[in-house]
């Protein structure tokens, strides 16, 4: 099954002020749909067109550097539209995520800035996480595309620290675009329904 541009679960104008309708437009409309051409093209060329996105992104890490970039970046950005509402963020998770977070990042205080952290010193570009690993949840980051699906974990909740992310929105101010994510944009129902997959 070739990769799709999903559309978004909201319209252009839905994230402002936290994310403009200008930075979606480029985001959504020019970046990830070049991740899907050049992922489709590129799975094509390796024999791997019938394959789930998943399936691409474990097969080609560390093989297949520019069919791995394509494929995991069209991957995160899938969730990382669904990662995020109108209305969304702030510390009113739902309660089976709540316990998790208090059992496994020390609550909703010490999660938010260990998150932010992790997506401030990513050098360059790239994510910042919450996934399952082992049955417990953890805080990571990773360069470009690279994501926990190849780290032997499932991640429930992602932040794009490319600059195309941010930019328009909070230029170089990478912390004050991280801190309106977590209070203002987390789609906090879409993380358990990760959450409970994982």
């Amino acid at each position: 099954m070739a990769f799709e541009l999903p559309p978004l679960p909201y319209d252009y104008e839905a994230l402002q002020p936290f994310m403009s309708k200008e930075t979606l437009e480029y985001h959504h409309d020019k970046h990830h749909k070049a991740y899907v051409d050049n992922g489709n093209k590129l799975a094509a060329e390796a024999g791997m067109e019938g394959k789930s996105v998943e399936e691409v992104v474990k097969a080609s890490f560390g093989k297949n550097a520019g069919l791995f970039n394509n494929a995991a970046q069209h991957y995160n950005h899938i969730h990382f539209w669904k990662w995020m509402k109108k209305g969304g963020g702030g510390n009113k998770l739902p309660a089976k995520l709540q316990k998790a977070v208090d059992s496994d990042l020390g609550g909703y205080d010490k999660f938010k800035a260990d998150f932010i952290a992790a997506g401030t010193t990513q050098f360059g570009s790239g994510w910042a996480w919450v996934s399952v690993k082992d049955g417990k949840l953890e805080i990571s980051k990773t360069p470009n595309g690279e994501n926990p699906l190849v780290h032997g974990a499932s991640p429930i909740l992602g932040v794009d620290v490319w600059e195309h992310s941010y930019y328009i929105d909070y230029r170089n101010a990478r912390p004050k675009y991280l801190e309106a994510f977590v209070d203002s944009l987390i789609n906090w129902d879409y993380v358990l329904e990760m959450y409970e997959k994982a």
